[in-house]
């Protein structure tokens, strides 16, 4: 019987930080500090806005599709933004940290214009103190786990739409992994097929359908990540593809370990990170 304690967990994420850096992924999700024994993170308006904007939508789920848009989203979104104000934010003025929240109000003002899919019945994945998870595979001792953004519920195919709200200013990828991972946890932990899935890009409020990946490549092109993350693991081989120099994505975390003069803690976040900051 597989030890899920001693499993590999790999998520969207992480595999996405595998894939930028191998450096990057042993900072971010390897790690511990020695002394707060905890892993660490660089927060940044960009990570601050999409943080907060998807906490007062992925929050709308909690009422009934009936009543779900009678609350004031801006309202909410102020109190959100009050946990990421500042520094803690990783914000170095007034005028960017204005910029960014005008940015989420705006996006947000548009949702309660248009709520499109979010007045329509969704469903929950199984979670409990863990995010939603399943064996990916249970001979290397493998775990994918995550959390989809929404999961429509289409009465009249008794089906599936998964969907994922975007703060960024890029769109998606064709080479991403997410959607593959979305199927994949959708297909193990609920009975019913997903027949559509989607990208929402909140600031321009554009709502892109994607072709859905085949559920056997989509287990075949995550489980290959999967496998080179947990090597790599095994082996305590860690290298950036730029050498000892380092590449922009691992270099800042590198700074961290440094002490560079310009790291600030500014606190210690929700996953139990220890956040930093990076002027």
């Amino acid at each position: 019987m597989p030890d899920k304690y001693s499993a590999v967990w790999v998520s969207h994420s992480s595999m996405g930080d595998f894939l930028k850096c191998p450096r990057l992924y042993y900072l971010k999700n390897v790690y511990k500090d020695l002394i707060t024994k905890r892993k660490m993170n660089i927060v940044s308006p960009v990570l601050s806005l999409g943080v907060s904007v998807h906490e007062v939508l992925e929050g709308l789920a909690d009422f009934p599709s009936e009543d779900r848009m009678n609350r004031d989203l801006v309202q909410w979104f102020d109190d959100v933004w009050k946990k990421v104000s500042g520094l803690q934010g990783g914000f170095v003025s007034e005028e960017q940290e204005k910029e960014y929240k005008m940015r989420g109000i705006a996006m947000l003002e548009n949702v309660a214009r248009d709520p499109k899919f979010l007045i329509h019945k969704r469903i929950k994945l199984p979670r409990a103190e863990m995010n939603p998870n399943f064996y990916l595979s249970e001979e290397d001792n493998i775990i994918l786990n995550g959390l989809i953004d929404w999961i429509e519920y289409l009465p009249e195919t008794d089906s599936l739409h998964i969907a994922d709200f975007k703060t960024g200013k890029y769109e998606e990828g064709e080479g991403s992994l997410q959607l593959p991972i979305y199927l994949l946890l959708c297909n193990s932990l609920q009975k019913r097929k997903v027949t559509k899935a989607s990208y929402w890009y909140l600031e321009s409020d554009k709502v892109v359908e994607k072709e859905l990946p085949d559920l056997d490549t989509a287990r075949r092109d995550v489980l290959e990540v999967a496998l080179r993350v947990k090597k790599a693991r095994d082996n305590k081989e860690f290298h950036c593809p730029k050498g000892e120099s380092g590449c922009i994505h691992c270099r800042v975390f590198e700074k961290i370990l440094q002490k560079d003069s310009s790291v600030t803690h500014v606190g210690i976040g929700g996953f139990n990170q220890d956040l930093y900051v990076i002027r």
